[in-house]
């Protein structure tokens, strides 16, 4: 049987002190600061300004998407011509958020649209035959797609029949061959000069709608002065880019920075209904955007219908807001429900197998699940075991997928490699979707792992903290924590900054709510308060500890205090590669 992973491999990761040097004179800052940008893959003196500053200014041009100029140039046709427009988008975060900002924008600019949402469980990800011909039966001239479409090639050949032409706008991998289509914008595919590929869907719709403004300003549809404010969107840009974890890097940092202030403001009435019924107040963060706000604003996509949250976004009445999220709130909590029980499932199926030790994935399916939370389940068993992981709802024969990988293993590839087996797939490095039929469900499971084996190490099978420093104990300073909120906003691709503290000797233990570790340390003469959350058992007994840790602010009874948030601790003298 496979146990869940409790060991973490502690890596120090390598800086050229050359680099280190160069940076550290061209930008006036500390070589602590310089490694840490260094480790984040900015080396040299212009990449750190953008990154520090992160200005609206240093948006990359919309016009460098490969199709750009073709997308724009057909909107403005159907605007003249007061063609109506769907944007088609998808179910999850990124997908809904993208549909609400494109359709708040065509409004505004005086294009007539309405968008199309496919119902999970009947229509499936992406552009589906019924979804399209409904659509052209409502009266839209020209699809828009959102966070959907690159790999619809026959369904891109109906459009065609039903005379309906078709923009797409994606961020998922490519195929081999593209879609039929006025224009296709995507910056993987070949050909793209957007030097930027980590986009979220939402992010290539904000630079639609940037460059459908631009060309919309020259030609005089605003002399009025009635210019729409793209800084009031960036609140959907930055909800979508938080909830499909893509890389906090280049532009997503600068949509994730202004967007949260956006987000903070709340100007929407949807936006202020989502955070009353999470519980989420003052400053919103990255965290309270990925725990708390998107996986509400996705709930209803993953049960039933994703166009709840499309509406939310778009309703301008409090009241109705108000209602709206209830009702999301509510369809959070089934989730969850539904959640734990599929994970005690998995959960059981991984421990009752005798053969899952021997193997690099988990691929598991069952006809009790349901598809729309198999993916968040999938994500849990990748935290657990850490191993590529796929899981599988069973209907009728046919089964929907849903998977979430590790560092070193591109799903995307994978899944490319056991296409013989697949009905369709999809998706990137991460995470992905497929359709398969049962009846090839045990040679896809061999195959799979048959990749996974041929790709993935011993070491790569056990997760890895990537240091950033060592510090010694007089390095642990207010002005450091200073330092590190220069690098906010934190998140995927752009981590917390991680330091580890070596033969600190612990004076104080204390266990809180029966699985907290609270400590304090001392080390050189001065002292700190550490806590690491679900780390109780792994400071049982231990006197003399090396520790990897983040630096927060603890505010207590109007105290403020600087406090190591312990994401791992050892015995002192193991090594640290």
């Amino acid at each position: 049987m496979l146990e869940p992973v409790t060991e973490r491999r502690w890596v120090v990761r390598e800086c050229n002190p050359d680099v280190q040097e160069r940076l550290r004179r061209a930008r006036d800052i500390s070589p602590l600061l310089a490694r840490i940008l260094i480790n984040r893959g900015v080396t040299d003196g212009p990449t750190a300004e953008r990154f520090l500053s992160s200005a609206l200014a240093d948006l990359r041009p919309p016009f460098l998407l490969k199709g750009m100029e073709e997308a724009v140039t057909r909107l403005c046709v159907a605007r003249e011509r007061e063609e109506t427009v769907c944007v088609h988008g998808d179910y999850d975060v990124d997908g809904v958020t993208a549909t609400a900002l494109l359709v708040s924008f065509f409004r505004a600019v005086g294009i007539r649209c309405f968008y199309h949402i496919p119902l999970r469980l009947e229509e499936g990800y992406g552009l589906s035959c019924d979804g399209l011909r409904k659509v052209a039966s409502e009266g839209a001239r020209l699809v828009v797609t959102v966070d959907c479409g690159v790999s619809a090639v026959a369904e891109a050949e109906l459009c065609a029949e039903l005379g309906l032409d078709l923009i797409i706008t994606d961020h998922h991998t490519p195929g081999a061959e593209l879609p039929r289509a006025c224009a296709v914008i995507n910056p993987h595919q070949s050909g793209c000069s957007y030097p930027f590929k980590g986009l979220a869907g939402v992010g290539v719709a904000f630079n639609l709608m940037v460059a459908l403004r631009s060309r919309l300003r020259e030609l005089g549809v605003f002399a009025a002065g009635d210019v729409p404010n793209l800084r009031e969107y960036l609140d959907l840009v930055a909800l979508g880019t938080v909830a499909d974890v893509v890389p906090l890097a280049d532009d997503n940092r600068i949509f994730v920075k202004y967007g949260l202030r956006e987000l903070t403001a709340a100007a929407r009435p949807g936006i202020r209904a989502l955070k009353d019924v999470a519980g989420v107040s003052g400053e919103v963060g990255y965290g309270a955007v990925g725990f708390r706000l998107a996986p509400r604003l996705n709930a209803a996509g993953r049960l039933e219908d994703a166009a709840l949250g499309v509406e939310l976004l778009l309703e301008r009445d409090s009241a109705r807001a108000a209602a709206m999220a209830q009702e999301l709130d509510a369809s959070n909590a089934e989730r969850q429900a539904i959640e734990r029980q599929i994970l005690a499932d998995a959960v059981a199926c991984v421990g009752g197998d005798l053969g899952m030790a021997g193997r690099k994935s988990i691929v598991l399916a069952s006809d009790d699940w349901h598809p729309g939370v198999i993916g968040i389940v999938a994500s849990r068993l990748v935290d657990l075991y850490h191993r590529p992981t796929v899981l599988i709802a069973i209907q009728q024969g046919c089964g929907r997928g849903s998977g979430r990988s590790i560092p070193g293993f591109h799903l995307y590839d994978a899944l490319a490699a056991c296409s013989a087996h697949l009905e369709k797939f999809g998706g990137h490095r991460y995470a992905a979707g497929l359709s398969i039929d049962e009846e090839t469900l045990a040679a896809f499971v061999d195959r799979f792992d048959e990749v996974a084996a041929g790709t993935l190490s011993v070491d790569d099978l056990t997760p890895l903290l990537a240091v950033d420093a060592e510090l010694a104990p007089e390095q642990i300073t207010p002005e450091l924590l200073d330092m590190v909120s220069l690098l906010e906003p934190f998140g995927a691709g752009n981590p917390e900054p991680l330091f580890v503290l070596r033969r600190a000797a612990v004076v104080d233990r204390r266990v809180l709510k029966g699985e907290h570790l609270k400590l304090r340390l001392e080390v050189g003469g001065l002292h700190f308060d550490a806590i690491g959350f679900g780390l109780a058992e792994k400071g049982a007994g231990v006197g003399v500890v090396d520790v990897a840790f983040t630096l927060r602010w603890n505010e207590w009874n109007g105290r403020r205090s600087l406090q190591l948030n312990l994401k791992d601790l050892k015995p002192a003298g193991q090594e640290v590669r």
